[in-house]
């Protein structure tokens, strides 16, 4: 019995029952006939029953002109907050099945709930789709393409939705941040522990529709808004992060303080430029946060505590073309993470000091980098080459303020030279698992070096005649490591070990750069540098010359290493349900100098180690919550006196800290 026209007023499920009801007129009760009937009208109730809760409307679909209509997977993407009902309109209003499913999958992309390579082939079937519906009469394909039988076969299953939830937001490559995991399957899973990876290997992959886009260039505004509790046991420098220990002493009580922080919010913007050879990709990127100086100011005095600057992090551009999808070339321009170092980062909550002198090792510098990219059976090579920013990480004294506000810094720039920094990188898919990113080694280096320039008029009298014009005199700086980033299904392990010398701007060797050797001299003296950064030293050798006393580097080794685990994942939890976003960390890092090169200056800080448990919970794409719990230690030199902590001479200083609250990403 096919279905009258005014059928789209009352839907499939009304006419069942009209169509029941007419035909089914139960006879005299009493009678063989009503007995007879009211069993047939029993079965006939059952099946229409079930035609009720199975048969589609497809009159809603007439009624869009042919597009989704009342597409459950439509509704269940906007119940989730996924798509918003302006959105689901704008796709039920398509002139077809394939214009309506193409404006859904660009929608997808632009929320970066599906890649640039699932799109791709979602409109090449869509396409091949609206050719076949030219020739005959048989309606559009499926959303879900049967190219992908195994995904297609899962997808009925109730209990693992089509779409796969993002537990990563977009565009948060940095610590406290976590990256999203690209995957071209659509299949709801529990992702594994992503790396926190400041450099892609290969091209850099950007939306090919960006949110805004003018003149011909993509706009991409990313960026997240961090509000933390702290409390230190131990904070004798006052700052909002941990330093090594020793740098002063403490009140009796160990200086404790406690603050609400949001200075880590940061904020940035991804670029791209067209080219009319789709070989040539042109990217770029500027980042920033308000981890600057605080502000002195007529209408601050009194509240510079909360009125920190923003400062610049990153900002480059980039170039790469691809010769062929095995080989590839990249340059980029301006301040981005160095190679020697910046590879591999700990993902954990403080990400102001990110365990400064603790064993982390990383920077940002101004920079030329190149870079080659081979792939190759299912491994990828990468090596990349930079000229840096020669620096030195020793600022102009107190009393020459002014100079570090001027410029900076000098005694790098001085070298006048710049410093070489290269890295390589092998990358391959160590677990084949869904939603595992590929596994990382690296190897990094550099070499550069630093002078101290002192002028003639600030030699003492008894050294004139040699050095009556001044003088110059410097040290070399060099390191390697190795790192390492294994994500698997159940665990994420990640970390590094370094070796160098004077890795002050590292941020690592305990914070010393290098030391004075006076060893055979006699009748020394102290000269300042120019910039009242460092002093140079002046004797006489056994020969009776006047000289200057080499400058050596400090020397140093350190690393990390941090353990993850995707609690989601290993308990089996529902990807689309509310618990589907827990992780935890646990990590231990250490910094040493070596003992014999700091003793030349009587420094007191041997060694620096930290353990931190990082504990996550992500609620939705864009909003998560952290609780992390850390021990922060400094060991003193045991060859020179006990510096103070407390008021008392010690071998040991202790902060442990805590500190917890939300992230919102944008």
């Amino acid at each position: 019995m096919s279905p009258p026209p005014s059928i789209c007023m009352y839907g499939w499920r009304a006419w069942i029952i009209a169509c029941v009801e007419r035909t089914m007129q139960l006879p005299f009760k009493g009678s063989i006939q009503y007995s007879v009937c009211r069993a047939i009208r029993y079965v006939c109730s059952c099946f229409a029953c079930l035609l009720i809760l199975t048969v589609p409307s497809f009159c809603s679909g007439q009624s869009t002109q042919n597009g989704f209509g009342q597409d459950p997977l439509l509704e269940t993407l906007q119940s989730k907050g996924l798509l918003t009902s302006a959105e689901v309109a704008a796709i039920r209003r398509g002139d077809s099945h394939e214009s309506s499913t193409k404006t859904l999958a660009t929608l997808l992309l632009r929320k970066g709930l599906i890649t640039k390579v699932d799109y791709d082939r979602i409109i090449q079937q869509n396409d091949a789709a609206v050719s076949r519906t030219a020739q005959s009469a048989i309606p559009g394909p499926p959303l879900i393409s049967p190219a992908a039988p195994a995904a297609t076969e899962r997808r009925h299953n109730s209990s693992e939705p089509v779409l796969t939830r993002a537990q990563q937001p977009p565009n948060s490559t940095e610590p406290g941040a976590p990256s999203i995991v690209e995957r071209s399957a659509s299949i709801a899973i529990n992702e594994a522990l992503a790396p926190v990876r400041v450099f892609p290997v290969g091209g850099v992959a950007l939306d090919d529709h960006p949110p805004i886009s003018i003149n011909g260039v993509g706009f991409m505004p990313y960026g997240f808004i961090k509000t933390t509790v702290v409390e230190d046991s131990s904070s004798p420098n006052g700052d909002d992060f941990p330093l090594p220990g020793f740098i002063s002493d403490t009140g009796p009580d160990g200086t404790p303080e406690f603050r609400v922080k949001i200075r880590s919010t940061r904020f940035g913007i991804n670029l791209r430029w067209r080219d009319i050879n789709p070989k040539w990709t042109i990217t770029g990127k500027i980042e920033g946060d308000f981890e600057g100086n605080y502000n002195r100011s007529d209408n601050r005095n009194l509240s510079s505590i909360r009125t920190s600057n923003p400062s610049l992090r990153v900002a480059w551009g980039r170039i790469d073309y691809q010769f062929n999808k095995s080989n590839s070339i990249s340059a980029l321009f301006g301040q981005d993470w160095t190679l020697y170092g910046s590879s591999t980062l700990p993902n954990i909550l403080e990400t102001t000091g990110l365990g400064v002198s603790f064993g982390t090792l990383y920077e940002r510098d101004p920079q030329m980098r190149i870079g080659f990219t081979h792939k190759a059976r299912g491994f990828t090579a990468m090596p990349e080459f930079s000229v840096n920013l020669p620096v030195s990480g020793l600022p102009p004294s107190t009393a020459n303020l002014a100079e570090q506000l001027g410029y900076g810094e000098r005694q790098g720039p001085d070298s006048n030279r710049p410093e070489l920094q290269l890295r390589m990188v092998g990358q391959w898919q160590l677990d084949h698992a869904q939603g595992v990113p590929p596994a990382q080694i690296i190897f990094s280096g550099f070499e550069g070096r630093r002078t101290a320039v002192v002028v003639g008029s600030a030699i003492p009298t008894a050294y004139r005649s040699t050095f009556s014009t001044g003088l110059s005199t410097g040290s070399k700086q060099d390191g390697w490591d190795a790192e390492w980033q294994l994500p698997t299904r159940w665990l994420t392990l990640v970390g590094k070990v370094y070796s160098g010398a004077d890795l002050r701007w590292f941020f690592a060797n305990e914070l010393y750069s290098f030391f004075n050797d006076a060893t055979g001299l006699t009748n020394t003296v102290t000269v300042p540098s120019v910039d009242g950064a460092s002093n140079v030293v002046l004797g006489t050798n056994p020969s009776g010359q006047q000289v200057v006393a080499p400058e050596r580097p400090v020397r140093d080794i350190g690393g990390f290493v941090q353990l993850g685990l995707p609690l989601s994942r290993i308990f089996n939890a529902n990807p689309s349900g509310r618990m589907a976003g827990w992780s935890i960390y646990g990590l231990f890092g250490e910094d040493q100098a070596k003992t014999r090169d700091i003793n030349w200056l009587a420094g007191t800080r041997h060694g620096s180690a930290m353990i931190i448990g990082t504990l996550n919970y992500k609620m939705n794409k864009s909003l998560s919550f952290s609780f992390e719990q850390s021990l922060y230690t400094t060991r003193a030199n045991p060859e020179q006196s006990l510096p103070l902590y407390r008021g008392v001479p010690s071998r040991v200083w202790n902060d442990m800290r805590e500190e917890a609250g939300p992230i919102f990403f944008f």
